[in-house]
C-alpha cells in the first residue's frame, strides 16, 4: 500500500459563545481537514488546528508531500522520521500540527485495514471513557456562573476558567462566580497563560486558594522554569505547566526543574499521536500525571486523541476539549455539543482507525463559512490591541 494523496479542507465551526484569554478572542474554531488517500483505496482521516493560522498549516502540507507521497501508511514511525529529518521539518512547533494531521490520518488507514479501533493499537483500553472539563468562557461574573450551572447539571465534574485581566479583582470575582455556579464538589481549573509575574502569581493564588482549586495553569513565563518552581514552592494549589510543556523535550525540562505537579501533553503541538504516548510514559516515569492541552480541535481530532488516552494510565485528571463550546462539528455524532457527553466523558469509538466519518454537508457548509469569514474567526479584539500586550501582565 502506498500514499497517492494528500486532500486538505479549512472549515470555521463557531462556538456557542466566544472563547477569551489573557489577549483576544475569538467566535469560533478553525481546522484543516484532511484526507490521505491510498492505491487500495483506503482513506485516513487527520486534523490540524490552524495554529499559527490555516495558511501556514496548508503551506507545511504542501512542503510535506514530496516527503509523503509513494510512501507506506503502515511505516508510521519511518514516515514521521522521514519528514523530520530528511525533510528537516523536525522541532520547528508551528509546523507540528500538519504533520501530527498526517501521521494521524496513517493510524486511521491502519486501524481501518487492520479492522480494529486505534485504542487497540495503542495498548488497548485502560479505561472505557475519556473525561474532559466544561471550558467556561470568560465573560462576566453572572455569566461565569450561569455556565458554570449548565456544566453541573449537564454532568461534568471539573469547570476551566480563563484568568489573566488587567485587574485581578476581575478574576478573584469570576473565579467566586465559578465556584458560586458549579457548587462545592466541582473541581475548578484556572488559567492564567503566562500572565502573571512570580510576585503576582504566589500573591493571587494564595487568595484564589479559599476557593478549593484542583489545578493552577501555567501562572507565570513557560520559558522560565525557575520562576515555575518558584511559584509551586510558594503555593498549596498544584500547578499544571502548560506553555512549557508541549514538546517531550520541554516536558524532560520542566521535570528536571521541578517545576509542575502535572503536565499537558499535546499531539498536535508534539508532532503525532506516537509521542502523545511518548510524553505521557515520560512523565509517568517520573511520577507525574498528565492532561491532554487543546489548540482547539473538532471530532475527528478529539477522537484520535481519546484512543490514545484511553490506553494511557496516567491521563488521572480531566483533559482539555472544545465540545463543549461548539455549536456543531463536522462529524457525525462525534465532538460537538454537549450531547456528545455523558456526565463530561467521552466514549471511546469502537470502529476501525478514528471510528468516526466526515459529514458531507457540514464539511461543505463550514468550509464556506471559512472561505467567506474565515478571518473572524482567528484571534482578535480591538480592545486588546488599544491595550499594552507584553508578559507578563501585572
Amino acid at each position: 500500500m502506498r500514499i497517492t494523496g494528500i486532500r486538505a479542507t479549512p472549515v470555521a465551526v463557531p462556538y456557542r459563545s466566544p472563547e477569551v484569554w489573557a489577549f483576544g478572542r475569538r467566535r469560533g474554531q478553525v481546522s484543516v481537514l484532511i484526507e490521505v488517500d491510498t492505491d487500495d483505496g483506503v482513506t485516513g482521516l487527520g486534523e490540524a488546528a490552524a495554529y499559527p493560522s490555516a495558511d501556514i498549516v496548508l503551506a507545511v502540507l504542501r512542503g510535506l508531500e514530496p516527503l509523503v507521497l509513494g510512501e507506506d501508511p503502515f511505516a508510521v514511525e519511518r514516515l514521521v522520521r522521514r519528514i523530520e529529518l530528511v525533510g528537516t521539518w523536525h522541532h520547528v512547533k508551528a509546523t507540528s500540527p500538519a504533520i501530527a494531521a498526517v501521521e494521524m490520518a496513517c493510524w486511521d488507514i491502519l486501524g481501518k485495514v487492520c479492522g480494529q479501533p486505534l485504542v487497540n493499537l495503542f495498548g488497548g483500553r485502560f479505561r472505557e471513557r475519556v473525561e474532559c472539563f466544561y471550558y467556561v468562557a470568560r465573560a462576566e461574573p453572572d455569566d461565569v456562573a450561569a455556565e458554570a450551572r449548565l456544566a453541573t447539571k449537564a454532568g461534568f465534574g471539573t469547570c476551566y476558567l480563563k484568568v489573566g485581566s488587567d485587574d485581578p479583582r476581575t478574576d478573584i470575582e469570576r473565579v467566586a462566580a465559578l465556584r458560586d455556579g458549579a457548587g462545592p464538589d466541582a473541581r475548578l481549573r484556572i488559567d492564567a497563560n503566562e500572565a502573571w509575574s512570580p510576585g503576582t502569581a504566589v500573591r493571587l493564588i494564595r487568595e484564589l486558594e479559599r476557593f478549593d482549586l484542583e489545578l493552577m495553569e501555567q501562572p507565570v513565563s513557560g520559558r522560565n522554569l525557575d520562576e515555575m518552581a518558584y511559584v509551586r514552592g510558594r503555593v498549596g494549589v498544584p500547578i499544571l505547566a502548560n506553555e512549557a510543556s508541549w514538546t517531550r523535550y520541554d516536558q524532560l525540562a520542566v521535570i528536571k526543574a521541578g517545576a509542575a505537579d502535572v503536565l499537558s501533553v499535546d499531539n498536535q503541538m508534539d508532532g503525532g499521536l506516537a509521542n502523545l504516548k511518548r510524553a505521557a510514559g515520560l512523565c509517568e516515569a517520573a511520577g507525574l500525571p498528565v492532561v491532554k492541552h487543546s489548540l482547539g480541535e473538532l471530532g475527528v481530532a478529539l477522537a484520535a486523541a481519546v484512543h490514545v488516552i484511553a490506553s494511557t494510565p496516567n491521563f488521572r485528571y480531566a483533559n482539555q476539549a472544545y465540545g463543549a463550546l461548539l455549536a456543531d462539528d463536522v462529524t457525525s455524532g462525534f465532538g460537538g455539543g454537549l450531547e456528545s457527553y455523558a456526565d463530561g466523558c467521552m466514549e471511546v469509538p469502537s470502529g476501525p482507525g478514528l471510528g468516526v466519518a466526515l459529514d458531507p454537508d457540514r464539511v461543505a457548509r463550514y468550509a464556506e463559512l471559512y472561505r467567506t469569514e474565515g478571518a473572524s474567526f482567528s484571534f482578535g479584539d480591538p480592545q486588546a490591541l488599544a491595550r499594552a500586550h507584553a508578559l507578563p501582565k501585572l
